[in-house]
């Protein structure tokens, strides 16, 4: 009596670097995705204010208010600052000498005005009261 285990060693040969090769062409690899694809704020995008070395970017749900700035050319570390303040509330400051981004910085500004400012290597943005 004879029994054939050959076929499934021969199967699992021509299917695993088949499964492999499909996993490498459907999954990202590092770097794979842009660093713009995926944001660190919670909530929608709401607001994107530009200026020469950067911008400000804000972000809102129902309750909270995020607030993140973007250098426009990552390098070498740099002055950066944010800063997210609700109308009635004491200003949240990040500062720092950072390569890419300040923040993010997240305040609750549940029916609140808000005030952001943001700067990069001395360069910078500042809004009055928004979002109200």
């Amino acid at each position: 009596m004879t029994t054939d285990t050959g076929t499934p060693r021969i199967l699992a040969r021509m299917l695993v670097p088949l499964l492999s090769a499909l996993a490498l062409l459907l999954l990202p690899g590092p770097g794979g995705a842009t660093a713009d694809a995926a944001s660190v704020c919670q909530g929608r995008p709401t607001r994107t204010i530009a200026f020469s070395t950067g911008e400000l970017r804000l972000y809102r749900t129902r309750q909270y208010v995020c607030a993140v700035t973007v250098a426009k050319r990552p390098g070498p570390r740099r002055p950066m600052s944010v800063t997210l303040q609700p109308r009635g509330a004491r200003p949240v400051v990040r500062t720092g000498r950072f390569d890419r981004q300040a923040g993010p910085l997240t305040v609750h500004a549940l029916n609140r005005c808000v005030r952001a400012t943001g700067s990069v290597a001395g360069r910078g943005t500042a809004t009055g009261w928004i979002l109200c």
